[in-house]
């Protein structure tokens, strides 16, 4: 495991507290041989210290509150596997031998727990518990939609998160299962409110009805290009090819990435296989990452860069979860049923972000081009 000095976790409460550095993006896609593709970006302005984590079924956990007594208890169902957080047996993002999916994304200043002494502690979650007890629990988001009627969402503080203790953490969630049929569920006014998003697409404040209803301000937006019109009795003519696109939004807001990842994702040429939505994705995300320095909030009287820190994308019929790394950009796997089988029945971590990028050196692989003679 990658453990950081004590600063990163006094930085931590700090962003989360002030700054609106969880920017996180998350897209879907679909293939023409019935898999569901989600994909998303993870940035933070300090290391997460992420890990992929093995979760078999039949492990039991129970939630905490936030005076430290027990919150609800459940034993999981399935399998999982995903991305964890400092250390912690947490879900992130990550998918269960079912094809259901969830992805935590950021929500400062919107998310809205419930009093935690005003709930029944058997049905409360902590924002950090909601991730496992969702995939070790359910098989489609309509058993998800039912099931969160009955839970309360406390202000647990998350260990590695400031003190000792931890700090709450401003959050909301994108679930998906295999057929593609997607969710967000969003604690607002002390409940769990679930809005429909038939877009597959996720980033963060403010709410999701209020991200579907601005994409209106973009129905101009067409991927076609506009080559030529009139103005009066002037000709006009596009300079080059994205004319369709001209006032896309490009900064980094929720707001602007949200519209970003609605065009990309609806835009994408379709792809035959699971394998080549899963590789489309990745590259729909490259429109995401973002160059360190370019977004810096204010931590400790000084300024941290934000970065992408990972990109996983979750392929929901072969059970696969897809990942890559700020240090090592190549991509890697984990097949759900392969590392359930080699955990043997326990909780394991698989590293993440402890490879480096390798550079390949090709310089003498020198050959006669097709069209010349052969030597």
């Amino acid at each position: 495991m990658i453990r950081r000095a004590a600063i990163y976790t006094l930085a931590a409460s700090l962003a989360l507290a002030t700054t609106p550095a969880f920017a996180c993006t998350g897209i879907s896609l679909k293939s023409q041989d019935g898999a569901a593709i989600r994909g998303r970006t993870l940035e933070f302005g300090f290391p997460l210290q992420s890990n992929v984590i093995v979760v078999p079924a039949g492990k039991e956990f129970t939630a905490v509150m936030p005076d430290g007594g027990k919150g609800l208890t459940y034993t999981t169902r399935y399998g999982i596997v995903g991305a964890n957080a400092f250390d912690q047996v947490a879900i992130i993002d990550g998918l269960n031998d079912q094809g259901l999916s969830v992805g935590l994304f950021y929500f400062p200043g919107y998310a809205q727990y419930a009093d935690a002494s005003q709930v029944d502690a058997a049905h409360a979650l902590a924002p950090q518990d909601f991730g496992m007890w969702v995939l070790g629990n359910f098989a489609t988001v309509d058993e998800v939609k039912k099931a969160v009627e009955d839970i309360a969402m406390v202000a647990t503080p998350m260990p590695g998160l400031g003190s000792a203790k931890g700090a709450p953490a401003d959050v909301h969630f994108f679930i998906q299962d295999r057929s593609g049929k997607s969710i967000a569920v969003e604690p607002i006014d002390g409940k769990l409110k679930v809005t429909d998003a038939p877009l597959g697409v996720m980033t963060n404040a403010p709410t999701y009805d209020w991200h579907l209803t601005n994409l209106n301000n973009y129905l101009n937006l067409s991927v076609k290009d506009v080559t030529s019109s009139k103005l009066g009795p002037v000709g006009l003519s596009s300079f080059g090819t994205g004319a369709g696109l001209h006032g896309l939004p490009g900064d980094f807001t929720p707001p602007s990435r949200f519209v970003r990842a609605a065009i990309f994702s609806q835009a994408a040429t379709p792809n035959a296989e699971a394998e080549d939505a899963v590789f489309s994705a990745f590259h729909i995300l490259n429109q995401f990452d973002i160059p360190k320095g370019s977004v810096q909030g204010s931590v400790v009287s000084s300024t941290a860069a934000e970065i992408t820190e990972w990109t996983s994308v979750n392929d929901l019929k072969n059970l696969r979860w897809y990942f890559r790394t700020y240090q090592d950009q190549s991509i890697r796997m984990v097949d759900l049923e392969e590392a359930i089988k080699a955990a043997k029945g326990e909780i394991r971590t698989i590293d993440m972000e402890t490879s480096a990028q390798k550079v390949q050196n090709v310089s003498t692989e020198v050959k006669s081009p097709n069209h010349a003679a052969a030597d």
